[in-house]
């Protein structure tokens, strides 16, 4: 079975980071939130109270396939400030899948993960994108790394990690359960 860990940090986009595990999950994919905030209670981007399945400290990364960071603006600061998420992007990136959204993508660039390859990001958040060349697209996957642009582009962002992380077959059987 594929295991995922989508990180959550306080400000996340709960759209963004929840829709990715309801979608995985349907795919049968094993996921896990990880709080990166050494507690598990994470409040979202509009104050919604999530509890995480797991501390990001406590956490088994070697096991996972997929590392997911879900944007929002205070959500990634959060992520650009941690350590363990530096640690863990720039791990998954040398040999395993990562996938950032809306504002996400902006700390996967200041860790010169997308130097030279194709990637999207919230509008807001271009300036931020160092050496990436910016499609401007709702999901963009360059290799083993795969960003969306924001919270409208949280499904094609989610079947698109299912597809690259399962197959096209089972992405499809869910676009199609979810009436995408």
């Amino acid at each position: 079975m594929k295991t995922a860990i989508v990180l959550l940090a306080e400000g996340f986009e709960e759209c963004e980071g929840l829709l990715t595990v309801d979608l995985l999950r349907r795919a049968g994919v094993e996921v896990i939130t990880a709080s990166i905030m050494g507690k598990k209670e994470v409040f979202s981007s509009h104050k919604v109270r999530i509890m995480a399945d797991a501390l990001a400290e406590e956490t088994d990364f070697d096991a996972a396939d997929l590392l997911v960071l879900p944007g929002g603006k205070s959500g990634t600061r959060c992520l650009r400030e941690s350590k363990i998420v530096r640690e863990q992007c720039l791990r998954f990136a040398s040999d395993r899948l990562l996938a950032a959204i809306c504002a996400a993508p902006s700390a996967l660039a200041t860790l010169g993960l997308l130097e030279g390859r194709r990637a999207t990001v919230h509008p807001s958040f271009e300036e931020q994108m160092g050496g990436a060349e910016l499609t401007r697209e709702s999901v963009t996957t360059d290799g083993n790394i795969t960003t969306g642009r924001g919270l409208g582009a949280a499904i094609p962002f989610a079947l698109e990690v299912v597809k690259i992380l399962t197959d096209r077959e089972t992405a499809d059987r869910i676009a199609a359960a979810i009436c995408w």
